[in-house]
């Protein structure tokens, strides 16, 4: 089965080889993402999400341009699997400022990409989400 999530009103396009069909349906909630997911990267999709939600116990879970989103206070988090390695979205300046923890992995602005061929960084990410919460916290305290 080839599978990709597409486009940012939240639909998943399946496409199976045997039957060449497609269809299309939108994703509801995270479980529902992780579930559509190919069975050995779900775990690691749940260990992501649980280091999240670890990070940010207080952050609003959903979906947002088709994968799950966390919103506290303003953007936190969103991710993303690819064919080859998950994206974490929304992180910037912080990737900036955690450049040397981040070596080794390809990086942008805000967004990083953990490899599925390699243990994702969990401590690391959760400092990351941390980092954004308190961000976020310090941001609502000047309005």
């Amino acid at each position: 089965m080839l599978w990709g999530l597409v486009g940012r009103y939240s639909w998943i396009l399946l496409i199976t080889l045997d039957s060449y069909n497609e269809y299309m349906k939108p994703i509801k909630n995270v479980d529902e993402y992780i579930a559509l997911v190919p069975k050995e990267v779900q775990g690691r999709l749940k260990e992501l999400r649980a280091t999240i939600r670890a990070a940010a116990p207080n952050a609003k879970e959903r979906i947002s341009y088709g994968m799950p989103y966390y919103e506290y206070k303003g953007r936190l988090v969103y991710f993303q699997l690819w064919k080859k390695h998950i994206g974490l979205y929304a992180l910037s300046p912080d990737v900036e400022e955690h450049e040397s923890e981040l070596k080794g992995y390809v990086t942008t602005k805000g967004t990083i990409r953990l490899p599925l061929d390699e243990k994702p960084p969990l401590t690391l990410i959760k400092k990351l989400v941390k980092a954004r919460v308190k961000k976020n916290d310090e941001a609502e305290k000047k309005k």
